[in-house]
């Protein structure tokens, strides 16, 4: 079976911040402030991302922001905004430094869309906003696709962590290619690596740590469940077992059966 080429034990930290739990959790979509604070209480989750775009719209969505402040404030968490419904770098950028403005941080969670139907990153925008925040000094969490050319560059670009999807932002469809992210695991062995996006069951999450992964973001699979609270626990328990997993060694797959008890000619 071969060996992960990084090491298992080492820190789980970003930008000199020590972190231990290694599921990140969205603010969208829940029923109610109540509910999203104890859901986030119930995750366990450190790092808590927010739209910038969502909130400027006003109504129900800057409604929750107390709650969300208060919560992740409470808990010792970071908040993480990001740049979700940009469509170029220039946009992603004016978000970033005004997100920067209203919540006090230099991290940023990047995403520039190059397709409405998939909600696909643009690799080239993405890639140049990165490298404009980076020399801003700010600390970029690109939302990404599983091609390990573009995720080369944005390292190249200064990136702290690389954000790979698993499927389409909301999909639920779990990890569509995972020998893709394999490879890109195996590829950047020494990169901070979170599946974003397509988490839909507790076990895709588990999927993605059993790969190696550092870390996994989800929102619309614990918010819009029926039981948002009880779903987070679900998926904090998962997250735990798949790390434990990889840590003690997945066995390989096999084309035929291997017996457990060695059996008689």
């Amino acid at each position: 079976m071969d060996q992960p080429c990084f090491n298992p034990e080492r820190d789980w930290r970003v930008d000199g911040v020590e972190l231990r739990s290694r599921l990140l959790l969205g603010s969208a979509s829940f029923p109610s402030a109540a509910v999203m604070r104890d859901a986030i209480t119930a995750s366990g989750a450190e790092i808590v991302t927010v739209g910038l775009k969502r909130i400027s719209q006003g109504g129900e969505a800057a409604d929750f922001v107390p709650t969300l402040l208060d919560t992740v404030r409470c808990s010792g968490g970071r908040l993480l905004p990001n740049t979700a419904g940009c469509f170029d770098a220039k946009s992603a950028i004016a978000t970033a430094m005004m997100a920067r403005e209203l919540f006090e941080t230099n991290w940023i969670k990047l995403e520039v869309i190059g397709d409405r139907g998939s909600l696909q990153p643009d690799p080239v925008e993405t890639a140049e906003a990165a490298r404009v925040l980076v020399r801003e000094g700010f600390v970029v969490w690109p939302y990404c696709t599983d091609d390990v050319v573009s995720c080369r560059r944005l390292l190249d670009a200064g990136c702290a962590v690389l954000m790979p999807w698993g499927a389409p932002i909301g999909s639920g469809q779990g990890l569509l290619n995972p020998f893709a992210l394999q490879y890109l695991r195996r590829s950047l062995p020494q990169a901070r690596l979170i599946v974003d996006a397509g988490i839909g069951a507790p076990s895709h999450a588990a999927h993605a740590m059993e790969l190696g992964y550092d870390a996994v973001l989800l929102c619309s699979a614990v918010s819009r469940a029926r039981d948002p609270v009880e779903m987070a626990g679900a998926f904090a328990a998962a997250v735990h077992a798949g790390r434990s997993a990889w840590r003690a060694g997945v066995i390989a797959r096999s084309e035929q059966a291997i017996p457990s008890t060695a059996v008689g000619s």
